[in-house]
């Protein structure tokens, strides 16, 4: 057979991610507080995007319906009339956001060289010229106002640091003092091992360690220990309440942990009350002395969506408007821009801005409606839940919600992450509504995994002093009720519930801790 050489022409199909099908699922998946992010960079790197007002406002730039899609169809006309290239979304190229510089360095220093300071008349007399700087009464210097200088947050090393200029003389203690200070962990404790501290500062192991004797002397109580009965003895120490029973039970801090309170009143020689009262006084105590200066402030979960009933029944659902940004394209000014464009690579760049803003506005839009969907969804899988409490949360799965709307369950995925609800029954992550199922024991419907968690909390909880669940009584009353369950599975929640087994439970009830 010989061999020579041919045309052939074949047509097939394959799926490519565009640049802009990545861009709607990327939006997708962005909470609305990310969304606003994303939505300002967007807005300073595409000029002919702007910020939607508010409905009701009469602002500058505000103009109809009509006036907007008069104004388009004439740009769109003058662009053709100079040769732009027609608009076809799937050639686009994505956009990326423009950084921009917006950081200051605000100089704070005081400058002896600067005018309006005292100045030195002839005849020794001192007079100002202007007060100048913080001083002024027109505060126009360089010192930071009243509101600036209240609002500051004295930190942990801000606050041991200046004790230690007070309390510590000696240079070579003070600079192992803030040595030590920076080894600190989070709850205020130093390492057991301080060995490479001593490398580091080249001292000797006694001055290290009499440095660190008086270090727990500063405040708050029990910081610069190494350990958690150290920290506690420190405490006590300074209620002068550290006697040898009380030592004697911070060195058995484990039989403590086990509520092995027989054990705990032979070391320590004393009866069950001596040791109840002393439990106690351990309670009062802080075992992380350092969190008293935690400034973390904890940050509100912003609802993407809002839920609430109607006067006739049925739940409301609907965007946060507050959080979720909007943006249109400035037809103004691209009908001015587009008079004035004479180069092709001014066209070209115009031509690219206003398929992104296109695609942008068109993208936030099919998110808003997915979100909407899937939300509404889940709200009416869920009614029961939302009517008559946890008990009644139904097992669900990305599946139902996919089928249910005919989408996608990597698309339903998108939507529930990092997207919060507030319903009558308080804010939740669209996650929480999808729980694995649990068989029924009568073959009836499956109960939801939460439910059973919640189920077995309320168990607990209620349980009598004489009459502690095991995990398998709590199989037997849950079977009962008609929940088929394991007792490892049981285990496996009351563990992550953070419940102790039932010995441990048995043993705190009988003594009353």
């Amino acid at each position: 057979m010989a061999l020579t050489s041919r045309l052939e022409l074949r047509q097939s199909q394959s799926l490519v991610m565009t640049p802009q099908l990545q861009q709607a699922i990327k939006l997708l998946q962005l909470s609305n507080v990310e969304l606003s992010a994303y939505i300002e960079e967007e807005l300073q790197h595409n000029p002919l995007l702007e910020r939607a007002e508010n409905d009701g406002e009469d602002g500058g730039g505000a103009e109809t319906a009509e006036e907007s899609r008069d104004r388009a169809d004439e740009a769109v006309a003058i662009a053709d009339a100079d040769g732009f290239h027609s608009m076809d979304f799937s050639d686009a190229a994505p956009t990326a956001p423009a950084e921009g510089a917006l950081d200051v360095d605000y100089d704070n220093l005081w400058n002896n060289d600067a005018p309006g300071e005292a100045a030195i008349h002839e005849g020794g007399d001192q007079a100002f010229a202007d007060w100048g700087h913080g001083g002024n009464g027109r505060f126009e210097g360089q010192a930071p106002n009243l509101e600036q200088t209240v609002s500051g947050v004295e930190t942990l090393r801000d606050h041991l640091t200046g004790q230690l200029n007070v309390e510590l003389s000696d240079p070579a203690e003070r600079v192992i003092g803030l040595y030590l200070i920076d080894m600190l962990d989070d709850a205020g404790y130093l390492p057991a091992d301080l060995t490479p501290a001593m490398e580091a500062l080249q001292c000797s192991e006694a001055r290290l360690e009499a440095t660190v004797k008086r270090l727990q002397q500063f405040d708050p109580a029990g910081i610069f220990a190494r350990s958690l009965s150290e920290c506690l003895a420190i405490q006590l120490r300074e209620r002068n309440r550290l006697d040898p029973a009380m030592q004697a039970l911070l060195n058995h801090l484990d039989l403590l942990a086990k509520r092995d309170i027989a054990a705990l009143q032979k070391i320590c020689g004393v009866d069950a009350e001596d040791i109840t009262d002393m439990v106690g006084e351990i309670r009062q105590l802080n075992p992380k002395p350092a969190h008293e200066f935690d400034h973390d402030v904890a940050q509100p979960v912003t609802p993407d969506i809002l839920m609430r009933s109607q006067p006739g029944g049925g739940w409301l659902i609907e965007l946060n408007t507050e959080s979720l940004p909007r943006v249109l394209i400035n037809n103004r000014y691209l009908t001015t821009v587009v008079r004035a464009t004479r180069t092709r690579e001014e066209k070209v760049y115009l031509n690219d801005c206003l398929q992104s803003a296109n695609w942008l506005v068109k993208s936030l839009h099919q998110r808003a409606t997915t979100i909407l969907r899937v939300a509404s969804e889940i709200v009416a899988q869920q009614d029961d839940f939302f009517a008559r409490g946890v008990e009644h949360l139904r097992p669900l799965v990305l599946r139902d919600i996919a089928q249910a709307i005919e989408m996608h369950e990597s698309t339903v995925s998108r939507v529930t992450s990092n997207k919060f609800i507030a319903t009558p029954r308080g804010i939740y992550e669209l996650k929480y509504f999808f729980t694995t199922a649990i068989a029924s024991a009568s073959g009836g419907e499956a109960h939801s995994a939460e439910s059973v968690r919640h189920r077995i909390k309320t168990m607990i909880d209620s349980e009598p002093t004489n009459k502690v669940y095991s995990d398998d009584g709590i199989v037997e009353v849950l079977r009962a009720e008609g929940v088929e369950i394991a007792r490892r599975t049981v285990a496996k929640y009351r563990e992550a519930l953070g419940i102790p087994s039932s010995v441990q439970r048995r043993r705190l009830k009988a003594s009353g801790f």
